[in-house]
């Protein structure tokens, strides 16, 4: 009876030993990952643009801070600081003209400019138009592709001829036009359909011929 119960104590322990061992190996396997390069988009510092939610405050002087949008034409309005141009500008280049512009009312202000929402300049923008779901812009982020831009536009109407879709492109200041095969992209799952985007990009969405 000793000699079963050491045996299965001798199994259980083998057991618990391969168990970890796969854990680690999981862990541990397989090649390590790539280091991760920050591009240009990455680290660039983000500029304000018509559309965004900024949020004002104003140390110790909660009756200054407020949340506020970017208007259109790229200016905003705070509390004893009224329309100051926002668009084109980082958060602490706003933030100390908002200071500026407070120091006439009050001693040493100081102002943090948080973008609590964002769409980014024209510039920094992926337009969505056409026959997708919701046409919009949206901002674009590094290694962005057709396929995140549809994601977010909720995908194709049952009206869309998604395969004659557009890519318009400006290039050294030169429109181009790239066709991209949206359909086969979102129905078929064919990744070979898939395509890098830029910031400005336009993607086209047109109607079906019946």
């Amino acid at each position: 009876m000793r000699h079963s119960f050491s045996f299965m104590r001798s199994l259980a322990m083998l057991a618990l030993s391969a168990g970890l061992l796969s854990v680690v190996g999981c862990a541990r396997g397989g090649p390590p990952a790539p280091p991760v390069s920050m591009t240009p988009a990455e680290t660039a510092t983000y500029i304000i643009g018509p559309g965004d939610a900024l949020q004002i405050s104003v140390w110790h002087n909660a009756e200054l801070s407020t949340s506020v949008p970017v208007r259109p034409d790229g200016r905003i309005s705070t509390p004893l600081a009224n329309d100051v141009v926002a668009a084109g500008r980082t958060p602490e280049e706003l933030g100390h003209d908002i200071e500026a512009r407070l120091k006439k009312f009050v001693s040493d202000p100081t102002v943090t400019v948080i973008v609590s929402s964002f769409v980014g300049p024209y510039n920094q923008q992926v337009r969505i138009i056409g026959e997708a779901v919701t046409p919009k812009a949206i901002p674009f982020s590094a290694h962005m592709t057709v396929l995140d831009a549809m994601i977010a536009a909720g995908g194709l109407t049952p009206f869309a001829s998604g395969n004659r879709t557009q890519l318009v492109r400006r290039i050294d200041g030169k429109e181009t036009n790239t066709t991209v095969r949206v359909s086969d992209l979102l129905k078929s799952g064919d990744l070979s359909a898939n395509t890098d985007l830029r910031p400005g990009d336009i993607i086209i969405i047109p109607q079906s011929f019946f």
